[in-house]
């Protein structure tokens, strides 16, 4: 759903601006309380896992094709500041680097991928956790719900942002039933691919998941023929769990198999977006982006002929360079821990 120049005009895309910096700067504070020395380069590798699963366009519908949105992915997974600057690191990488997204439409961009993904996803997620019963099921249902919901909303969210400032005459409740009916159908696929990939950070290291901390079934001990939960102090932590530096380094390896060689493999058709605009006629007068001289624009690298590899490579550099900046960022707004404060991982009763 990467708008492009000229969807929007002028002061409409401004003001969309000023609302994503003011949401940029607000996640930038509250960054802070959800990232520590363990959770900051697990958010870097959330916004490289995030571009590189968004280049993996899957078919929707005939001649249509849909991608990862993310919000809802990183808001479970690090929390719903840090997500937000998740996509906000995407999408910039994205837009300057790939020619992906308009430059003067990143505001926009940021306003419906990023915010209102989030805190959709996210005040979906916290609401259906305290009503099922607590464990992973539990879990699983709500990224399931509230991934596939937030695709559809910020779909609509968009349409309301064109009916105030787009640049062509098309009604907007035709643009409404067609952008919300497409993304309603890649919202599925959003909630299959954030309930497999938040299941299975769980099923390793749950205290890592800033979504399902306290959601896991509390251990039972059976007292005076009473079950009883057990105290923290007897919740060992697994064996074979993975340290958060081998949770990193297996989805950094996972991130880069998914853009360098499985993107390769991806959909070729329009995403919801373009097939609306092209549709109902709103791309009209899209400009051509400012980055289309980038080497790396279009997601391969210039000057290779070999399509397979150009993209392959691309896409390494693309998930490198997203991992490199977002941990930077990351890091540099953590919390520091003391040495007392390092969390006992607690398994899920059977």
């Amino acid at each position: 759903m990467h708008v492009p120049d000229g969807f929007i005009n002028a002061p409409v895309s401004v003001g969309a601006g000023v609302v994503a910096a003011g949401a940029v700067a607000v996640s930038l504070r509250g960054a802070r309380r959800e990232l520590d020395e363990r959770t900051a380069p697990l958010a870097g590798l959330v916004a490289a896992f995030i571009f590189a699963v968004q280049m993996l366009n899957f078919p929707v519908a005939a001649g249509t094709s849909g991608h990862l949105l993310g919000g809802a992915l990183a808001a479970i997974l690090v929390g719903p500041f840090t997500g937000v600057l998740c996509i906000s690191v995407v999408l910039l990488m994205q837009g300057i680097l790939f020619a992906d997204g308009g430059l003067t439409a990143l505001g926009v961009n940021i306003t419906v991928m990023g915010v209102v993904t989030v805190v959709v996803a996210y005040a979906l997620f916290r609401g259906l956790v305290k009503v099922l019963p607590r464990g992973r099921r539990a879990i699983a249902v709500a990224s399931f719900v509230s991934a596939l919901l937030s695709v559809p909303v910020a779909a609509a969210v968009f349409t309301a942002i064109y009916a105030v400032g787009g640049t062509t005459d098309v009604p907007v409740g035709k643009v409404l039933t067609a952008m919300v009916g497409v993304h309603t159908l890649i919202g599925i696929g959003e909630a299959v691919i954030t309930m497999l990939t938040v299941g299975a950070v769980v099923a390793v290291r749950p205290d890592l998941v800033h979504g399902a901390r306290g959601l896991t079934a509390p251990l039972k001990l059976r007292v005076g023929g009473e079950l009883v939960d057990a105290p923290a102090v007897a919740r060992p932590v697994p064996v074979a769990a993975l340290s958060p530096r081998a949770v990193w380094a297996t989805g950094l390896a996972g991130a880069l198999v998914l853009a360098g060689f499985v993107s390769f493999y991806a959909s070729a058709s329009p995403d919801g977006l373009e097939k609306v605009a092209a549709d109902k006629g709103i791309d009209k007068h899209v400009e051509e982006h400012a980055a289309k001289d980038s080497p790396l624009s279009d997601y391969g690298v210039r000057d290779i002929a070999d399509a397979r590899l150009s993209g392959g490579l691309a896409g390494v550099i693309g998930v490198g360079v997203t991992v490199v900046a977002g941990t930077g960022i990351f890091w540099s707004l953590r919390r520091r821990r003391t040495p007392d404060a390092e969390p006992t991982r607690v398994p899920e009763a059977v």
